[in-house]
């Protein structure tokens, strides 16, 4: 009788399309059939009462490693990661950008051993660069991050520069992830504070105001449909926002729209009480429960394509050492999104299909990753996350892995829990303790596409 390495019976297998009870059985790293009751296996786990969702795919992560590791490195974010259920991350880091192929190479050799989950990484998209695009993406590149405003050190295109990526990106076959925000926008508000003095965090929404976003969005969205390209709009804050993007995806752009727990979550006028520890760009732009039932609606009807944590950690002391003009962007997210999502499903704003479609399926899909990953189903690898969807728990800054040690969404109650993730048929984290093996690989992206007979159907 055939052989399972493992086998994992009896829980509720969820998918984009639906559920239904499986078996999972696990050979050699890949899933080798749904329906693998009456197999042997080397090790069974019965998953009675539990959700089998596919592990995570986070595809906007920083981990500053190499570069800021005081702030986050590979090992402390992706115990993180394998902890909360996410098995496959895409990671840049604007500490040391990646422009070139031997900085590609330099960072992937440095990487080996020092992940627990699956990772692709990205390049960095630099004005006027254009040369740089297709042997990157040769190389493995995942995607291009692409800045339309100066930020993070990174200089921002303007149109003209964007025209000029993208049109490259169309003839390479490459996809760019873009930050969107009107540069001259931002300046001009960022001169009439600092001239009034303004040193308060209420200035936060004032300086990455949302019509920088909107008109960055808008634009981006317009030149990647006329030059062919495929690009995300990352952190998609505002319906308004998605609304410019359905626009040009209905005249046939490839654009995709990305966002984030903390637009779904956290209000606008939150940065008074809590100034630096709600420093993102773009802000939340949230001011009502109108404002987040359009996000959690468009999440639902596919206007908002996947989700991502763009998980850009600081410590608390990191976060409060300078004032709110100096101080680190960015949130911890890695901990907490698949809990976030798994929440939402349990009060009834998403569906647990949803969520196998929004941080596993899609973002698999459209960065390369699929078949391999994104799926639960033959042939593809075995990185599976087990849910207890009664779970009821409080987040808790004690159980933050990130370096941060701190989440927006501390003391929040949450329904819904992952209590096993595998990592190609490995036990990589069991009740929120991640098991620190290092067992993470980097990604072909040549690999996880190739096809293999039936199992590579999407």
């Amino acid at each position: 009788m055939l052989e399972a390495d493992l086998l994992i019976s009896g829980g509720t297998l969820v998918t984009s399309q639906g559920r239904r009870t499986a078996h999972v059985a696990v050979r050699q790293g890949r899933i080798l059939t749904l329906d693998g009751a009456g197999l042997r296996a080397a090790h069974t786990v019965d998953a009675t009462g539990l959700l089998l969702l596919p592990g995570g795919v986070d595809t906007h992560v920083h981990l500053m490693d190499p570069g800021s590791t005081d702030r986050e490195d590979f090992p402390s974010g992706t115990r993180a990661a394998a902890a909360s259920g996410v098995t496959t991350i895409i990671e840049h880091s604007h500490g040391r950008p990646v422009r070139t192929v031997r900085d590609l190479e330099d960072k992937a050799a440095y990487l080996h051993g020092r992940s627990n989950v699956d990772f692709a990484l990205a390049a960095h998209a630099w004005p006027g660069d254009t040369g740089a695009v297709a042997p990157l993406w040769q190389a493995g590149a995942a995607f291009f991050k692409v800045f339309t405003c100066t930020t993070h050190g990174i200089p921002g295109h303007d149109a003209a520069t964007l025209r000029a990526h993208l049109q490259a990106t169309a003839d390479a076959g490459a996809i760019s992830l873009i930050h969107c925000e009107d540069e001259s926008l931002t300046a001009a508000a960022e001169s009439v504070l600092r001239a009034a003095g303004r040193e308060d965090p209420g200035l936060l929404p004032e300086w990455r105001n949302r019509d920088a976003e909107v008109v960055a969005a808008a634009v981006a969205a317009m030149l990647i449909r006329r030059t062919g390209s495929r690009a995300t709009v990352a952190h998609v804050s505002h319906p308004e926002v998605a609304a410019y993007l359905a626009a040009e995806r209905a005249r046939g752009a490839q654009v995709y729209a990305e966002t984030c727990p903390q637009y779904l979550l956290l209000r606008e006028d939150e940065v008074h009480a809590h100034g630096p520890f709600r420093k993102f760009t773009p802000p939340a732009r949230a001011r009502h429960d109108e404002d987040e039932a359009a996000l959690w609606r468009l999440l639902r009807d596919g206007g908002l394509t996947h989700v991502s944590s763009d998980h850009a950690p600081s410590t608390p002391e990191q976060k409060t050492s300078g004032g709110i003009w100096d101080v680190h962007f960015g949130l911890p997210g890695l901990d907490s999104t698949m809990a976030v999502l798994l929440s939402a499903a349990a009060g009834g704003m998403l569906a647990y299909e949803d969520i196998a479609r929004l941080y596993s399926e899609v973002p698999a899909r459209i960065y390369g990753l699929w078949p391999r990953k994104g799926r639960i189903a033959p042939g593809a690898d075995a990185d599976i996350v087990l849910v207890d969807p009664a779970a009821r728990w409080r987040l808790r800054k004690e159980d933050v892995l990130s370096k941060a040690g701190w989440s927006p969404y501390e003391g929040m109650g949450m329904t819904g829990r992952a209590v096993a993730t595998y990592l190609r048929g490995e036990l990589i984290a069991e009740h929120g303790k991640p098991v620190d093996r290092r067992t993470g690989r980097l990604i072909d992206r040549s690999v996880a596409t190739a096809a293999t007979g039936s199992s590579a159907q999407a």
